[in-house]
């Protein structure tokens, strides 16, 4: 099923109407989606670099907007809906790990999860459900999303080029071995 949704969000990516299927991807995976939305981010990014700002902020607004309901599933539903995400995740075990460190560490951990991999779903949820204040938590999270999908702009707005090079010569690479 992940595998389909991922395949789905890529194709997405070229299509006219794109730039909103990202901008929903981006908020649903700050609060329930699996797949984050770099899927889309990258190929757009590739495919017309100097729009790669215009896609960044679209990525950091709506993801900002998607944490903001996922705070909400933590503070106002974590024992149904959000208990549940988590679990479904296979985070369950780490957000007691979370909540512990949020007395001393919220701002941080919000930084720096939202610049990494793991899913901006946990952070948002567990923000919710430890009750970190939520206007903090709303500037740290346009900081670290911003900074993710921004960092993605600036190397696809550079090396878009160089990068499409690399990956046409890399696929030709790959089908020659097939053969």
């Amino acid at each position: 099923m992940l595998r389909r949704i991922y395949d789905w969000c890529i194709d997405a990516a070229h299509k006219p109407y794109a730039l909103w299927i990202m901008a929903v991807v981006a908020f649903a995976e700050s609060s329930f989606f699996p797949v984050p939305p770099d899927v889309m981010l990258i190929p757009m990014s590739l495919a017309r670099p100097q729009r790669a700002w215009l896609y960044a902020a679209v990525c950091t607004v709506a993801s900002v907007f998607g944490g903001i309901l996922g705070y909400a599933i933590g503070a106002l539903l974590y024992d149904s809906v959000g208990h549940w995400l988590i679990q479904f995740y296979g985070y369950g075990d780490k957000v007691e790990a979370f909540r512990a460190g949020y007395a001393e560490y919220g701002a941080w951990i919000i930084l720096l999860k939202g610049l990494t991999p793991i899913p901006y779903k946990l952070v948002t949820i567990t923000s919710g459900f430890a009750n970190y204040n939520i206007w903090l938590f709303v500037v740290l999270s346009i900081i670290a999303r911003g900074g993710r999908f921004f960092v993605v702009a600036i190397l696809l707005n550079r090396y878009g080029e160089w990068i499409r090079a690399a990956v046409l010569i890399l696929g030709f690479i790959v089908a020659l071995r097939m053969f």
